[in-house]
């Protein structure tokens, strides 16, 4: 939640998530040997280049010393990139989201003259992260924080966690390349162990559910979309109709997808349905956590934060963006109990 969001909330800096946070800081624990008998995860959403305000907030919790809290570490496309570098050995370098040169590497607008996708994650991942702003990928698979890439299995259409392929860096790599290969803009799935995958976004564009799948009691969430607006009243409503897939999202469908299993297409129609029921289910977290059951608690961008599109490029705006979310994350971490 932002700040105006806690607030209203009564200023509750007894939230499940953060008690335990707070815990885990005062004790020391570290991953690898814990006894307080919790999973606590780290769930970054990216959604190209606006992925830079959860890699703010991301920032902010490496500054705070809280990284060794986590236990695992889920991320979506860009939230994968982010929740990469976190757990390197250099994770000040996520102050390079803000980077001209960042920039350059992924978002090409000519390399379609070149046969190319405009969104070129092989240059960003195989050459700039591994040979000029390098990022250690060793000492990321050595990290007791473990790190769940989330990927679209193009078979299933379903969101699958691509850690257990986690084997050696040159596979991490291609891991980060499929969380992110978004259809069109990012050129075609990554293949990975006989599988092909796309963009996590097409199945779990807010990768906290496999999360929660997979035993974590506590989820703190990372989000690059604004707060959504209150209803204006707290009376009962009926239930909305579904939403429909947006016109560009129907095109998508009938043709980069149309060789590609009938699930996959399913799948990716559905994305704004599943995202309104994720914000329905992190907003009843946010302000009403359950007695009992896993715990969970989204940090999202204040309402100042600028809009940032998944093409920006402009070093100005994602420097903003970039602070925009270091700041929703202080605000967050100075309510600590």
């Amino acid at each position: 939640m932002d700040q105006q969001d806690f607030e209203a909330a009564g200023g509750r800096a007894r939230h499940d998530v953060l008690a335990a946070l707070a815990e885990r800081r005062r004790t020391a624990s570290r991953p690898g040997a814990r006894t307080d008998g919790r999973r606590i995860a780290l769930a970054v959403e990216g959604g190209g280049m606006r992925g830079i305000i959860s890699g703010g907030m991301a920032l902010s919790l490496h500054e705070a010393g809280l990284t060794g809290a986590f236990d695992a570490v889920y991320g979506a496309s860009a939230g994968a990139l982010t929740g990469a570098w976190l757990l390197s050995s250099d994770p000040g370098q996520l102050a390079g989201w803000a980077d001209a040169e960042y920039a350059r590497a992924m978002i090409r607008p000519g390399n379609p003259l070149r046969g190319r996708p405009v969104v070129d994650l092989h240059n960003l991942v195989e050459h700039l992260y591994a040979h000029v702003a390098r990022m250690d990928f060793d000492a990321i698979l050595a990290n007791p924080t473990t790190l769940h890439p989330l990927a679209t299995h193009t078979g299933t259409g379903l969101s699958t966690d691509l850690h257990p392929l986690l084997t050696d860096p040159a596979r991490l790599r291609l891991a980060l390349r499929a969380s992110a290969a978004l259809p069109l803009l990012a050129g075609p799935p990554v293949e990975l162990d006989g599988s092909r995958y796309y963009d996590a976004g097409l199945a779990e564009s807010v990768p906290f559910r496999t999360a929660l799948a997979q035993g974590a009691t506590h989820v703190l969430v990372l989000r690059s979309r604004g707060p959504v607006a209150a209803p204006a009243t707290a009376a009962p409503a009926a239930a909305p109709a579904v939403l429909a897939p947006s016109r560009g999202s129907r095109v998508i469908a009938r043709t980069v997808l149309r060789r590609y299993p009938a699930a996959l297409r399913d799948s990716y129609l559905a994305r704004a349905e599943r995202l309104r029921a994720d914000e329905e289910l992190l907003g009843r977290h946010d302000l009403a956590p359950p007695a009992d059951g896993p715990a969970v608690l989204s940090v999202r961008p204040g309402p100042d934060t600028p809009k940032v599109g998944r093409l920006a490029r402009d070093p100005a705006l994602l420097q903003a963006a970039l602070e925009a979310g270091q700041a929703a994350m202080d605000d967050l971490l100075a309510r600590l109990p």
